[in-house]
């Protein structure tokens, strides 16, 4: 296999490795998909993962140009959104979007958390001891659980 067989050129001039999609994942897709009685053939899969391929470098390319354009340097989920409008993939937006909301309200709830516990008030050793006694209060509730 030739290097351009394993590699093509970016935007920049790099040099990017191709990418491809876990064999073991589509195939899942694919059969919770399809009906019970037909299967897969391994080459159908194989030009599936292409075409998801494609699609996948297709939207970014777009999305990279829309940044590019706003003088941006990093792509975000909005760009990947007009992206989807711009290419004519509209029938994607309401899903894209509810998938963008979900993962914006972990991103948030993560950072609560994370802002919950460095304003506790508490060193990393005291929370660790607390955290140490909670897991002791723990295994004696269960503990007597299983004795009764």
């Amino acid at each position: 296999m030739s290097m351009s067989d394993r590699e093509t050129t970016i935007g920049n001039g790099a040099v990017e490795d191709e990418l491809s999609l876990p064999k073991a994942t589509v195939t899942k897709l694919i059969t919770e998909m399809l009906p019970s009685d037909i299967t897969c053939a391994k080459d159908t899969r194989d030009l599936l993962i292409d075409c998801c391929v494609e699609f996948i470098h297709l939207i970014a390319s777009e999305a990279n140009e829309i940044c590019e354009k706003e003088a941006k340097k990093t792509i975000a989920a909005e760009h990947v959104i007009t992206a989807l409008q711009t290419l004519g993939f509209e029938n994607y937006l309401s899903e894209v979007q509810e998938v963008f909301k979900e993962h914006k309200k972990l991103q948030k709830d993560r950072d609560k958390k994370s802002s919950r516990l460095e304003n506790s008030g508490m060193t990393e050793e005291e929370l660790l001891k607390q955290q140490e006694q909670l897991f002791a209060q723990s295994r004696l509730k269960y503990q007597a659980q299983q004795q009764s």
